[in-house]
């Protein structure tokens, strides 16, 4: 089945504080967010019409843009009513939810301090972007490119600029016949996949890498308050690649992916056993629940 296109969709967006019709929801072709970059979003899922950890992500996104360099032209309090009513508007439930936001067109040229900052916030029906069945396990490969060294990118900041790499990444993995690929640190380090944190499971213990130059994930961290309130050792490490035959199982987190099991990176293959099934059952378990609960349990 074709895929319907993002600009061709019934429904409507936020932009700007307003609601206009979905195909009416445009940016001029010079825009300074589209040349430079120069852009912050956030992806949010919602489950029985509730945001998980809506706050967190609204804080992120503003925080983000400040890294960048700009501050959104609206409060925490507005941008999260703004997903929730959107989400409203649209008549759905169980959604994706994509803010975004990007300096305009007033300038083009690699400084943007005159532009006007934009946000819009749109929302659709997105399963998990790896299908239902997340214990069947990805198949992946070793990327090419690696993330960068901190003191050359703004790692700490959910920028659009920082998803070139692993939109490459990514590519290159699904033509050559892989779900995903994995990601090395500037140094050679593990780091993450293209888009999502991973674990592996060494000796009984959950390990997943410092995050010193890519995204601490609000799923991430949500699975290590889980797996701690599960008596499982959680150890935060440089990972080396020659590690990666020690895993027993290996699995990826994060608002798309959700919790997604891994059974092969490269030549070393993984099974999909007990910590990753009963990580993703308490993850599941837990999005339905209130904001309150999500809170107590997820701490």
């Amino acid at each position: 089945m074709t895929p319907v296109p993002f600009d061709d969709r019934d429904g409507v967006i936020w932009l700007d504080g307003a609601y206009v019709p979905w195909r009416e929801a445009r940016l001029h072709v010079l825009s300074h967010g589209l040349h430079y970059a120069s852009a912050v979003f956030e992806g949010e899922r919602a489950y029985a019409g509730r945001i998980f950890k809506l706050r967190e992500h609204t804080d992120r996104l503003i925080g983000s843009a400040r890294i960048l360099g700009f501050d959104l032209p609206f409060d925490v309090a507005t941008i999260d009513a703004a997903c929730e009513g959107v989400l409203a508007a649209n008549g759905l439930s169980e959604a994706y939810v994509r803010p975004i936001a990007w300096r305009g067109s007033e300038q083009l040229s690699v400084a943007g301090n005159n532009t006007k900052v934009h946000l819009s916030i749109a929302c659709w029906a997105w399963p998990n972007v790896f299908g239902a069945d997340r214990m069947r396990g990805l198949r992946m490969t070793l990327a090419e490119w690696r993330r960068p060294d901190p003191a050359t990118a703004p790692v700490r900041s959910k920028a659009s600029g920082l998803y070139m790499i692993g939109t490459l990444a990514r590519n290159a993995a699904e033509t050559a016949g892989y779900d995903d690929a994995l990601m090395l640190d500037w140094r050679g380090r593990v780091a993450e996949a293209t888009g999502a944190n991973v674990f592996f499971v060494i000796d009984g213990a959950l390990h997943t890498p410092d995050p010193d130059c890519f995204l601490d994930g609000i799923t991430r961290r949500t699975v290590m308050a889980l797996a701690r309130r599960l008596q499982m050792q959680v150890v935060q490490r440089a990972i080396m690649p020659e590690e990666l035959g020690r895993a027993s199982e290996a699995f990826i987190v994060g608002t798309a992916a959700e919790v997604t099991a891994v059974r092969s990176i490269g030549a070393h293959a993984y099974t999909p056993g007990r910590v990753t099934e009963t990580l993703l059952g308490e993850f599941q378990r837990l999005v339905r629940l209130a904001p309150e609960e999500v809170a107590r349990l997820a701490a």
